[in-house]
Parts: structure tokens; sequence; C-alpha cells
């Protein structure tokens, strides 16, 4: 008897000890650099509850975050939305003092810079610009300081909507499963560019054996992701309100299917803007935030095609940016124009999500990322 209730009681530390240490941090619009633009919160994973642990000032709009594989650093993309301007930023959080300090910044290469993330080895930075369309690559100290960046390229052509296609509009930046490859979802273009990353060299971005797809004219690529198999990919399309879907092989994608993420309610004005798998590969989920505002959810068949089996309300306007626990329990949601957090507990089973606790508020939040120290 003595040695269940240890068990018991052992197994009860285990997950409060988890539950203690796994933290959300959130982008914001702040619009001014004397209010909070950074925030973290530590995420209770009994309850899903959020409590704020540290903020910070003095950075203007950190609109899209992403985390260092070690999770010491955290990226971010700075002045976005702002005339004349745009940078990435670094930042150093430390779990145990629960600390966040800035570290430096570099210019975007670009105005309105919208993604960031980090190639694996912790040693490069890559950044897509929305406004002029374009990409710039970045080496990394390993104390976490963005060196000036090393490569720029810019992209020009448009595509058939000239209100919102007239030129090139990189929206993202994301490696392929083994880091041999950058894939850039052009808006603008109505392509997801791609190139090689050669880590070896002083300049990684090199042409790729598949330059770019086309994606169906007028839908606007935004986000993208590789399912945890390594063989299928989707992205998400801003103005055509849906997912495409990709397998993926010797280094290519080819397309395998194309299927709405809004309900057929609606005929316009979708805004689709992001998607996240499941850690166990069955789910795909996807957000609409124009009429909308919700969360399609999707299973992913064998083959890689999805099959729609509900949507599940935000509880906010405007989702910009989503993301899941590592443990696939919660998924969080941003929603910047109604300055809503919402946590989902997510049922692992069905893929159904339900509300879990109050939203928080957070004034023009925009990114999330979670993750467990």
């Amino acid at each position: 008897m003595k040695k269940i209730l240890s068990l018991i009681s052992l197994f009860t530390l285990s997950i409060h000890l988890y539950s203690q240490n796994t933290y959300v941090f959130f982008g914001s619009f702040n619009r001014d650099k004397t209010t909070e633009g950074l925030y973290v919160y530590q995420l209770d994973t009994i309850k899903g509850k959020l409590s704020k642990v540290t903020s910070l000032k003095g950075i203007l709009n950190p609109s899209f975050l992403t985390l260092s594989p070690d999770g010491q650093y955290i990226f971010a993309c700075t002045e976005s939305k702002t005339p004349n301007a745009g940078s990435v930023s670094s930042f150093k959080f430390d779990p145990k003092d629960k600390k966040l300090t800035f570290i430096n910044s570099q210019k975007s290469g670009g105005e309105n810079p919208v993604y960031v993330t980090v190639h694996k080895n912790g040693q490069w930075l890559i950044n897509a610009n929305y406004t002029e369309g374009s990409v710039s690559v970045y080496p990394l100290a390993e104390n976490g300081t963005i060196h000036p960046a090393v490569q720029n390229f810019q992209f020009s052509e448009g595509s058939i909507n000239e209100h919102r296609q007239d030129r090139s509009h990189i929206h993202s930046a994301v490696f392929s499963p083994d880091f041999s490859q950058i894939f850039l979802p052009d808006l603008g273009a109505d392509k997801i560019r791609s190139y090689a990353f050669e880590n070896d060299k002083t300049e990684p971005l090199q042409t790729a054996n598949q330059p770019f797809i086309q994606s169906t004219l007028g839908s606007g690529p935004r986000h993208f992701t590789f399912h945890p198999n390594g063989k299928f990919a989707y992205c998400i399309e801003e103005m055509g309100g849906a997912v495409s879907a990709y397998r993926y092989e010797n280094s290519s994608l080819k397309s395998i299917q194309r299927i709405n993420t809004h309900t057929d309610k609606y005929k316009e004005d979708f805004e689709s803007s992001d998607l996240h798998i499941s850690p166990d590969g069955r789910f795909l989920y996807a957000t609409n935030r124009g009429t909308e505002n919700n969360i399609a959810i999707f299973s992913i068949l064998q083959d890689g095609t999805l099959k729609n089996i509900g949507y599940q309300p935000t509880y906010g306007k405007q989702a910009r940016v989503f993301a899941m626990d590592e443990t696939g329990k919660f998924l969080i949601v941003t929603s910047a124009a109604s300055r809503d957090v919402v946590v989902f507990k997510r049922d692992p089973e069905t893929g159904l999500l339900k509300k879990a606790g109050r939203k928080t508020k957070i004034y023009g939040v925009s990114c999330v990322k979670i993750r467990k120290y």
C-alpha cells in the first residue's frame, strides 16, 4: 500500500513540475515602445490557466516570435507595420529567475517583417519581409546575438489580384524536416518558393532543384508546415480560404489536394491565417480570421489528404497565430483585433477542441509560442 501511495505521489509531483515549467510567449502590435510588447506567461497544464510571469517594454511591434532550439533565446520580427522600418531582435529568457532581457537588433532587409525561423543548429536565423517581398539570412552567435545579414533576396512579380498582389509578399519561411531546404510562401505571386540550405557555406541559401511551385492564382499562400512523418506538407492560403496539401519527396513538392478552410456559408473575406498539425500527426488545424473567426479541424488520412471534421469558434476577432504544446493537449489562439488569448483543451481521439477557463486580455496580441523547460 505504501509503495502504491509513493508512486501516486511521484506521479502527482511530476505532473505538478511539468505544469510549473511550461511557458507561453506572446508577441504583439503594441504600437508604442513605452508600453509592454513581449509577454511571458506560465501554463497550468492541468486546468489550462495562464498566469503572467513577466513582460518587456522598449521594443516596437514584436509581432511574430520563434524560439532557439534550446529555448534560451527568443527571436522576434520588430518594427512590423512601421513605415520605412523593420528589424529582427533577440531576447534571452531565464526560466530560473523568470527574467526577459533584450540582446540586440538588426535591420530586417525590408519593411514589415512577418516571420522568423531558426535552423536546428541554432546558428542561422531567416526572416521573411512582407511588403517588399524579400528574405534575409543572419548568422547567430552562441549568446543569442544576431549578426548582420549575409544574404537578402528580393522578389518582384505579383499575380492576378491588383489590390493584394501588385508585387511579391513573402509571408513565412519554413525549413524542411531535414533542414536542407527553406520554403517561402509568396502571397503576392501565388508561389511557394524554395532554396537549398547549405549550412557549411557563408551564404547558405543556394538555388534549389525546384525553385518554386505554383499555387492556385489568387489564392495567396501564407503559412506552411510539414507533417511529422516528413512525407507531406500543407500550405494555408489567406485569400483563397483553403489548405493545399503536397507530397514531399526528393526535395520537391507535388500537389495532391486543395480543400476549403471555410464553411459553405461564406464565399469571400476568409483571411485564412495559420495552420498546425497535432504532434501525433492525426489532425490539422487551420484558422479563419475574416467573417468566420473559427478554427477548421481536419483529420489527416494515410495518403496525406484532409477530411473536414468540424469547426471551433475562436471567441475572438482576427485570429492571427496559434500554437500547440508539445503534448498536443492544449491549443492557444491569439486574436489581435479583440485582444484575446484563448486556451483550448484538445481531445486526442476526436481532435475536437473545448475552451479552458477565461480569456486573457493582451493589447494587440499577434503571436504565441509554447515551450516546456
